[in-house]
This record gives structure tokens, C-alpha cells and sequence, in this order.
């Protein structure tokens, strides 16, 4: 029988940062095991595993991660199906809506979805060069491009052709790292000036280091059930509203407009038609921003405002107490950006929110959150919106 809705019931995680005394093994499992005893379930009761990771294979040297943690948390002889979900930057996204997918079907009650990632492991050009592997390869790493050259490109567009100042990213930052101080699992949970933001190293002109966000280290897991088995056991969870992906042209100089994303667009607008609800009705969202410049081009694709026009957002404020918050998990910049786990982290920062369990950052009485998880410089997006009911 397929499921008329999909909720999260639980939400683990392992900090993120530079966790070098850590194996991607053991951040994962304590990400799993925290979300079960969340939901409160057993391990037997899964039906499937999904986890989320980008790089393992090139990073850690460890391929077929879905099976390496199911057994490394002691569940391998429970014969519970897992598998890796990759899809760049964007897998953890992915794999929350395969879960879904999976549950909508009508195919299994309860499962996992997991994201892990260790990005310490290398350092400098070795790690300049895998991380590369997300674009283009031939047409774009080859001639040396890295991601942070082509959100350069995007950046130095945008700015010329709408002429907002440099302080507009900035505040971005600023925003992202007031609400990584108060994000326990946060990467940097500093507090940053706009005055610091605009000193900081250049990276790829006009992007300085406070506009990229880190390589770091983490672990993120949520529990998605079935209406059923919701109802008939009285959990309280966070229902899905919709869940949407969209992909494109793979290389940045294959498309029309190089700072809008056309799959973010398209999965924006199909996740607020299935939620039937309109931008305005969203309480907070959770953005995309390994770039800043990303984030800003976020705010506009997913329909919180017209193309050159999200300064203006960000000048009234995308604080706490705004009228939108964003990123109050403290985002990619600074709660930090995992690949693989990002979007599931995305995920558990909402249900947090919704079930007003975020502690000091508490948006007060949401409703409804989007979440916005992007490969690469845009090649795909997934977009999911949840509520409570």
C-alpha cells in the first residue's frame, strides 16, 4: 500500500570540523545510532539504509561505505539493505529523497538516511585536485578550473551587472557564523564582522576566504517513517511536505545564465507546487552556500526574490528574528560542509526547528522550512520543504 506521507522522526549527528582523532566509520555510526535512539526504534526495525557520500572512494580510500557502516555499527547480521547515494555536493539531498521515494512506494515503513564525510584526510593541491573532480573534468578541471574559480566567475558577473557592493556577500557570512555560535555541532562558532569578512585572504578575486565555506569533517542522520507506522504509534514527526530534483547542463559555460540555476529553479517551483504553498508561507530555509555568492543566487532561484534583487533581502535582515531566517544551523560556511552529509544535515537543522528543539537558535513557532542542496556550481539541486502539522 503506498504511503500517503513521508515524516522524520528522528535526528542524529556528529560535530562537524577538523576531526583528525576520527575514521569516517566511527562519525557515521554515531550520526546512525543518535537518530535512532532519537526516533526511538531499534536498528531491526529499518527496512533500508541510505547513505550519503561524495568522495570517500578518492578521499579515505574506502569504497561501498553503505555496507562498511552498517557492519562497523554491529546491525550487519539484521541483512538490512544499504546502499550509497552520490550525486556531488547535492548526495545528501539525494538520498533523503530516495528515502522518501522509498517509503512513498509503500515498499518499506522505516528507514535510515545517512551522510558522512572526511575532507581533512588530504590537504593542498591533492585535495584542490579531488575536490575538482565535482566539475567537469575534461572541459573544466583539466584547464584548471577548481569550484571556487567558477563561483569567482558567477560572483564578478552578478556584481557587475546588478552593482550591489561587496558587503552584500559579506553579510551573508556574518549571518551564517552568528548562528554557528550557537550551533553545538557547528565547524567555527566564532562571530565575524563585516569589516573581517572584507579583509580576509583572497581566494579567487572578488571571493577572500570568508566567502568560501571549509573543508571539513561530519556525520548527519535522519529517520523517515510512514504515515502508518506514524499513526499507529503516535510519534510526532516532521512531515515532508514535498520533495523535488532537478538537473542540468553539467559545465558552467554550457549554460545560459552563469549566477541562476535553472535546476534549483525548476525544483523550487515543483516542491512548492506539491506542498501547495507559496515562498512567503516558508518560515526558514536552509541554503546551498559553499560560496556566498551561491547563497545569495539561492535566495533568488528558489523564488524569495527577483534576479538582482536579493541584496535588498539581506539588507532588512536573515537573522533569527527576521522575517526570513537563513541558514540558522550556521550553513556551509559555518556550521560547516561535509559534502556528503550536507543536505542530510540541512535536514536534521529542520527538524530541530520545527519540533523546537533547537535550543539558543529557536525560531520562534515555524511552520514550515526549505531546505536547498546543490552539485558542484549548480549542475543539479534538490529542494525539500517540510512542516508540522
Amino acid at each position: 500500500m503506498l504511503s500517503k506521507n513521508v515524516y522524520i522522526i528522528g535526528a542524529g549527528e556528529a560535530k562537524y570540523g577538523e576531526l583528525w582523532d576520527r575514521s569516517l566509520r566511527d562519525i557515521a555510526v554515531e550520526a546512525g545510532l543518535k537518530a535512532v535512539e532519537d526516533a526511538g526504534i531499534r536498528t531491526r526495525d529499518l527496512g533500508a539504509i541510505y547513505m550519503s557520500n561524495s568522495l570517500g572512494g578518492d578521499i579515505s580510500m574506502q569504497e561501498h561505505l553503505s555496507a562498511l557502516m552498517s557492519d562497523h555499527a554491529g546491525i550487519a547480521t539484521e541483512f538490512i539493505p544499504s546502499m550509497r547515494i552520490e550525486a556531488s555536493t547535492a548526495s545528501g539531498g539525494a538520498a533523503i529523497r530516495e528515502g522518501y521515494l522509498a517509503i512513498k512506494s509503500g515498499e518499506y515503513d522505516i528507514v535510515m538516511v545517512g551522510g558522512a564525510e572526511k575532507m581533512t584526510e588530504l590537504y593542498g593541491n591533492e585535495n584542490i585536485d579531488i575536490t575538482s573532480s565535482i566539475l567537469d573534468r575534461e572541459w573544466e578541471a583539466f584547464e584548471g578550473a577548481t569550484p571556487a574559480a567558477l563561483a569567482a566567475l558567477s560572483a564578478r558577473k552578478y556584481i557587475k551587472d546588478f552593482n550591489i557592493p561587496k558587503e552584500i556577500l559579506a553579510k551573508l557570512s556574518v549571518n551564517d557564523h552568528l548562528n554557528a555560535s550557537l550551533n553545538e555541532n557547528a565547524h567555527f562558532r566564532n562571530k565575524i564582522t563585516v569589516e573581517q569578512a572584507l579583509k580576509a585572504t583572497m581566494i579567487a578575486e572578488p571571493l577572500n576566504l570568508m566567502d568560501c565555506a571549509p573543508l571539513s569533517d561530519g556525520a548527519s542522520s535522519i529517520i523517515l517513517a510512514s504515515e502508518d507506522y506514524v499513526r499507529k504509534n503516535g510519534v510526532e514527526g516532521v512531515k515532508m511536505l514535498s520533495s523535488a530534483m532537478s538537473q542540468g547542463p553539467f559545465a558552467l559555460h554550457s549554460r545560459e545564465c552563469i549566477y541562476s540555476v535553472e535546476p534549483t529553479k525548476r525544483a523550487a517551483r515543483k516542491a512548492l507546487e506539491d506542498a501547495k504553498t507559496k515562498p512567503e508561507d516558508i518560515s526558514f530555509v536552509e541554503v546551498h552556500d559553499s560560496y556566498n555568492i551561491y547563497g545569495l543566487m539561492a535566495l533568488e532561484d528558489l523564488g524569495f526574490a527577483e534576479k538582482g534583487k536579493a541584496g535588498k533581502l539581506i539588507e532588512e535582515g536573515i537573522g533569527l528574528n527576521d522575517k526570513l531566517p537563513v541558514n540558522p544551523s550556521g550553513g556551509l560556511k559555518a556550521k560547516g560542509f561535509p559534502y556528503g552529509a550536507t543536505g542530510v544535515g540541512q535536514a536534521v537543522e529542520a527538524y530541530l526547528q520545527l519540533k523546537g528543539k533547537a535550543n539558543k537558535r529557536q525560531i520562534k513557532n515555524p511552520t514550515k522550512a526549505m531546505i536547498h542542496n546543490m552539485a558542484g556550481s549548480g549542475v543539479a539541486s534538490v529542494v525539500h520543504i517540510l512542516g508540522v502539522e
